[in-house]
């Protein structure tokens, strides 16, 4: 069956059509890829949150893993203990390169979908920052399905860089939040996944040794749609949450005193960073305060604001966050949500 015959009711179906898979590049990938392209598509911040993902997903004690689209990095951790992984690309320098590979097949799924394995090969299919390069994903993503292993798990990691020549079109067209949608729509047409699940990381600081740190930009957010193949065995424990971020665990007890102290220190309870004196704008988010300012923590690396991003997408299928807010008039702690990483920074006053 064709990609774009009887897509089901979604965000894709309206896109599924003769030009959306489309690239403004059509010659052969290996021509493209034929070029050596020993770069790294992520920052650092943004690498170590997908090794983070992988280790933290793979349950299972010595997988057998495929890196799907695999070039000179696989971005998992040499301390992950796996039966073998095996990475398919097209560059052989890149592949040969990859010390995470125990082999590597050199293979175009967009000349042909069909993956070269046996039905249930593999624990694990990983795919890293290429997704947008499929001018067949359904068909790629139903292969998938017939080489895991029941209970297997497949993870779709990507970002918001390409290569704009290859992308495909709705790739290229759609936001982020649509793109997050239409890998979702990935698993679901195939009838091979059980329901996807989402993580998210956006809007934390870039590292400072970044060589575009200066244009204080956020660094590269990751999203990652992930599913498991039906069949698991009832007697092995689920995957576990996806909260990476980075912070000493506070009790319900200690936060809550820190809350109340907040009036007094002006700091954040989650990050313990100083709160920036913000002057309230009229109506904003149509939303209204008596007072003609607050308090917010615009820290990027704040705990609060960085769960938010996840948890906001989960809750309303919206890519947006909070930060957090002490009203100095009511003495009241809250929420502030925000959409992006700079809003909201134009009206702080000190």
């Amino acid at each position: 069956m064709s990609d774009k015959a009887n897509p089901s009711n979604s965000y894709a179906k309206a896109l599924f059509n003769e030009k959306a898979f489309s690239r403004v590049d059509e010659s052969e990938d290996s021509i493209f890829y034929d070029t050596d392209r020993f770069v790294t598509h992520l920052d650092s911040l943004a690498l170590e949150t997908v090794e983070r993902l992988i280790d933290r997903l793979v349950i299972e004690e010595n997988p057998s893993i495929l890196d799907l689209m695999a070039s000179w990095d696989s971005h998992i951790s040499s301390r992950f203990k796996s039966s073998r992984i095996v990475g398919l690309g097209l560059n052989k320098n890149e592949l040969s390169s990859n010390r995470a590979l125990s082999d590597y097949v050199i293979h175009d799924l967009n000349r042909n979908p069909e993956l070269p394995f046996s039905d249930g090969s593999f624990d694990i299919v990983v795919n890293t920052v290429s997704v947008d390069y499929l001018t067949r994903p359904i068909e790629v993503f139903r292969q998938v399905g017939r080489i895991l292993k029941p209970g297997g798990l497949f993870l779709v990691v990507f970002s918001n860089r390409m290569f704009p020549e290859k992308a495909v079109k709705i790739w290229r067209e759609s936001s982020d939040d649509e793109r997050i949608m239409l890998v979702e729509d990935y698993f679901r047409e195939t009838g091979a996944f059980e329901k996807a699940r989402l993580f998210v990381s956006k809007g934390r600081p870039r590292p400072e040794q970044d060589k575009y740190a200066y244009l204080g930009t956020a660094s590269d957010p990751i999203y990652a749609v992930y599913a498991e193949k039906p069949g698991r065995d009832p007697f092995r424990k689920d995957r576990p949450s996806l909260n990476l971020v980075k912070e000493e665990v506070i009790g319900e007890d200690e936060l809550e005193r820190k809350k109340r102290e907040v009036g007094n220190t002006l700091q954040c309870p989650h990050c313990e960073v100083k709160l920036k004196k913000w002057a309230v704008p009229e109506n904003p988010f149509e939303s209204t305060w008596d007072n003609d300012f607050l308090y917010v923590c615009f820290n990027d690396a704040c705990p609060y604001y960085v769960r938010g991003w996840d948890h906001i997408y989960n809750s309303t299928k919206r890519l947006a966050s909070y930060r957090f807010m002490y009203n100095p008039e009511k003495d009241v702690c809250s929420p502030l949500p925000v959409p992006s990483p700079k809003a909201l920074r134009e009206s702080i006053i000190g």
